[in-house]
């Protein structure tokens, strides 16, 4: 086992479904920031801005790992994979796709409770999100997790983050359960983060995250999506997020795709 996560670590992240590890990529918070500036500058093809009452940002972009050399290097280069492959019990761990979340300081745009798995062209137990602050985060503006709510057996029904659902009248699956008027029901984590710290959380993990309470400082991440050994393709009732429209694989087969590079283990 990766020293990156010791066997109590790895039981937590099984169990729960969401463990921090704290100041794990403190070395790479500058390089991170830079690639965000970049971004930015810069928006991907499938970047979303929302905008709150006073003109102040929320910006989720993904899937530019290939064009900004910082996230890539990162991604390929850190030690992300080697935990990632850990805490998925999986032998293999391949990028699914970096997200980058950026609220500027005071924006008042919360992220609604939901979980990722039905947003994705994915199946498969074996994957874990490492969301990484590079920015001081206080509690009251941190994602929040239901600890446990990946072992529910459920998927809830997909919304944009302006709460419009994904996939319409297609949709197949349930909706969420009213998390924010019953929190006492549920066990919700968060925490106060520096940057490099890592969130880790699987795919079916339940989170959220308020508005960004800082009136000072903005409150960018980068999140790591991995997939193991076990992760399947699959189509969805309408175009998922990420699209990924250039990928040519039938349901059911593995995530083998250039748009899924194999990262762990290294030279393979």
């Amino acid at each position: 086992m990766s020293d990156l996560a010791h066997r109590e670590t790895v039981d937590a992240y099984q169990a729960d479904g969401v463990i921090l590890i704290r100041g794990l990529f403190a070395d790479w918070v500058e390089m991170l920031a830079r690639g965000v500036e970049r971004n930015l500058a810069e928006p991907g093809p499938d970047s979303k801005h929302y905008r709150d009452d006073q003109g102040r940002l929320f910006l989720s972009d993904y899937c530019n790992w290939s064009r900004i050399s910082e996230y890539e290097t990162f991604l390929k280069r850190s030690r992300c994979a080697e935990l990632a492959a850990a805490l998925m019990r999986s032998r293999t761990a391949r990028l699914f796709h970096e997200h980058v979340l950026v609220k500027e300081a005071g924006t008042q745009i919360a992220t609604p409770w939901h979980h990722d798995l039905p947003y994705y062209c994915v199946e498969g137990w074996q994957n874990v999100s490492i969301w990484i602050p590079l920015d001081e985060v206080a509690r009251d503006t941190s994602p929040e997790f239901v600890a446990g709510s990946h072992r529910w057996g459920r998927h809830f029904t997909p919304e944009r983050f302006n709460t419009q659902p994904l996939y319409g009248e297609a949709d197949p699956f349930e909706c969420l359960p009213d998390i924010a008027a019953h929190r006492d029901a549920y066990d919700i984590r968060g925490f106060d983060l520096s940057p490099g710290d890592a969130i880790c959380f699987h795919y079916l993990t339940v989170h959220g995250a308020p508005a960004n309470r800082s009136p000072a400082h903005p409150r960018r991440a980068l999140s790591a999506r991995w997939i193991g050994d076990d992760a399947r393709f699959v189509r969805r009732p309408g175009t998922t997020s990420p699209p990924f429209p250039d990928v040519r694989l039938r349901p059911g087969d593995s995530m083998d795709a250039p748009e899924f590079p194999l990262v762990w283990p290294r030279g393979t």
